[in-house]
């Protein structure tokens, strides 16, 4: 592939050009920092201290190229994943596919509401039910400023929020007693039993989130729209490169400092396998200061993530049944799983982590379909993935599937 410069016969635009182009990336990367990574990665720490923390370096490794071809399929083709696959599938394939990626959707949306629900029973008592009618509530009027002002409004209050979550999750690590020898073993590969491979898997659909590879195609082509200019194609994609890496960069920072925040602070104290429990052993160990930021941290974490992860189900709709609901009316159908599970008293913490295994299972998915487009010189034409970034996410494809087919296997040697 010719470089940017070779290509348009001239100088790249401008920083300030490509500085207008980021937004997209940072609307994706909230569902890197969801409550139901919030729950994976605490529980992951408190329990197994720096033990997992090498998969949070791996996905979140895996997680850059993922976003970076999902990206860039929208920006080359016009058209987001679940447009394309919906435009090649039969229609009972398409159907049985939309079901999968509905009931992904389903359980993100589960994780979401419940984490903003247990941020504001923790910061003001309230119940986890009424809690969540709050959050769903405060969605849609988030969803009112994409429909009313725009996407590039909605990008900047959702970088707002994402700002709010990197303080809420960051600000107690530098008051814990971190071990840095013991952050270092952490990256080495190992597990502990099946609980641990249990929990890896979370982590994983935590982070490498299938609702997030088919939106993220969606929000680059609806932010840049479709363009027959190769000039404007390896400048945006240029642009990418760097939306990409800057927004993953801080989603990764963030779910690391969390599982070295419960690995230093909260290994070996009771309840830490809740939110709540982790909650109160911040507040005990490093002040109530600390426990405010990081109870608002996850309000605003529920916040965002179930807003975007809104958009991202209408974008999977629309793409694979041609249907268009209006993001509020969506908003408003889907919170009534996430209800059910307060309503009957499910343990929410449970629940977020459970909903992060099925996310897992709903990668390859996503990620076959992503690395087959991208890397297609019929769909993508010049753009098409070179043979690294191909073999790198066929590997990465590979990889995330082998971890859920062990899982499977030790959880059923294990009843």
């Amino acid at each position: 592939m010719p470089k940017f410069a070779d290509a348009v016969g001239t100088r790249p635009p401008r920083t300030r050009a490509t500085l207008l182009a980021l937004g997209p990336a940072f609307v994706a990367a909230i569902a890197y920092v969801d409550p139901g990574n919030v729950a994976a990665n605490l529980t992951a720490g408190a329990r197994y201290g720096y033990l997992l923390l090498w998969v949070l370096v791996v996905a979140n490794a895996i997680a850059v190229l993922v976003q970076y071809q999902s990206a860039k399929l929208g920006i080359v083709t016009g058209r987001s994943l679940p447009e394309l696959l919906g435009e090649r599938l039969r229609d009972g394939p398409r159907r049985a596919y939309w079901v999968q990626a509905e009931l992904v959707a389903a359980a993100t949306d589960i994780a979401e509401v419940l984490g903003g629900a247990i941020a504001l029973h923790l910061l003001f008592g309230i119940p986890l039910l009424v809690g969540g009618v709050i959050v769903g509530v405060a969605s849609m009027g988030l969803l009112l400023v994409q429909t009313h002002r725009g996407q590039r409004s909605f990008e900047i209050v959702i970088v707002a929020l994402l700002a709010v979550i990197v303080a809420g999750f960051v600000t107690g690590l530098f008051f814990s007693g971190l071990d840095p020898a013991q952050a270092v073993a952490g990256i080495v590969p190992r597990f502990e039993g099946t609980d641990s491979v249990l929990l890896a898997t979370s982590m994983l659909g935590a982070t490498v989130m299938p609702h997030a590879i088919y939106l993220h195609s969606a929000l680059a082509r609806d932010r840049h729209g479709k363009s027959d200019d190769p000039v404007r194609i390896f400048w945006l994609l240029r642009a990418t490169r760097f939306d990409v890496g800057g927004a993953l960069f801080v989603a990764g920072a963030v779910n690391i400092a969390m599982l070295l925040l419960a690995a230093s602070s909260l290994r070996g104290v009771g309840g830490t396998d809740t939110i709540e429990g982790a909650h109160a052993a911040v507040v005990a160990t490093l002040g109530p200061a600390i426990g405010v930021i990081f109870a608002v941290g996850l309000l605003a974490s529920g916040l965002a993530s179930t807003s975007v992860g809104t958009y991202a189900g209408s974008a999977i709709m629309g793409g694979l049944l041609k249907l268009r609901v209006p993001l509020v009316t969506r908003r408003a159908v889907t919170l009534i799983p996430a209800l059910v599970v307060l309503g009957i008293g499910f343990d929410p913490t449970r629940a977020l982590v459970l909903s992060q295994v099925v996310l897992s299972f709903g990668i390859p998915f996503a990620l076959v379909p992503l690395v087959f487009c991208a890397s297609s010189k019929t769909i993508m034409g010049q753009f098409a993935n070179a043979t690294w970034l191909r073999w790198a996410g066929w590997i990465s494809a590979g990889l995330i599937t082998v971890l859920n087919v062990v899982l499977i296997v030790l959880v059923v040697g294990a009843t």
